[in-house]
């Protein structure tokens, strides 16, 4: 067997620590009762930034190290949620980032691979824990649109479906805000880890173009 190359040597020891990286935000994400806002942030930004620096195969071996992880620390159910929509999430942004696509197409496909994976979370844990989850979804919709109704004492009683596309917007809405906020997040930090991301387009500047330090 041929000794690695130095150049091998790095990628195969950043692939495990990014990976580990994850791993860990996913264990806190999913274990710990506070921090749960920042650590989606943080969660598919590693691999992202493994792919940037390293290649798309860098991305999917240390997805496929990551799913691998997770299910020898969490279980073969648990352990693979971490695709929907991170693991997912993190290889298109990393692809897209890497290939050097506008942030319109990055973003608006992040937003609909963000918008599917949280639906299919929600339906593998409910039937993980025996209950519809997307009932919680609903309430806050319901109350959304019930607290809009009143500030503008429209004359309107929602059936059961508008309660459910109003669900589903601020799913996207949320996904929305999400996304944005991981390709801004990115581009402020990557170039001090040496990966850069591309340029935000005009209409996005004068929001992403400021030093946040």
């Amino acid at each position: 067997m041929e000794p690695l190359t130095a150049r091998q040597s790095i990628q195969l020891v950043e692939t495990s620590y990014l990976t580990a990286t994850t791993a860990l935000i996913w264990i806190a994400l999913y274990y710990l009762p506070i921090g749960a806002a920042f650590f989606r942030l943080a969660l598919p930004l590693p691999l992202a930034l493994l792919q940037v620096r390293r290649g798309p195969a860098s991305g999917l071996e240390g997805t496929a190290l990551l799913v691998m992880l997770l299910i020898a620390l969490m279980g073969p159910i648990r352990g693979p949620l971490v695709l929907f929509p991170y693991g997912f999430l993190s290889l298109w942004l990393g692809w897209s980032w890497f290939k050097g696509f506008s942030w319109w197409l990055s973003w608006g496909v992040g937003v609909m691979i963000g918008t599917i994976g949280f639906l299919v979370r929600v339906l593998l844990v409910s039937l993980l824990v025996g209950e519809n989850l997307w009932v919680v979804v609903t309430r806050a919709g319901f109350l959304f649109l019930e607290r809009i109704i009143n500030i503008f004492n429209l004359p309107l009683i929602p059936d059961l479906l508008f309660v459910q596309a109003m669900s589903l917007f601020l799913v996207v809405f949320q996904e929305l805000i999400f996304v944005l906020t991981l390709h801004a997040i990115a581009f402020w930090i990557f170039p001090k880890l040496r990966a850069s991301i591309p340029q935000p387009p005009r209409l996005l500047q004068t929001l992403i173009l400021w030093d946040p330090l």
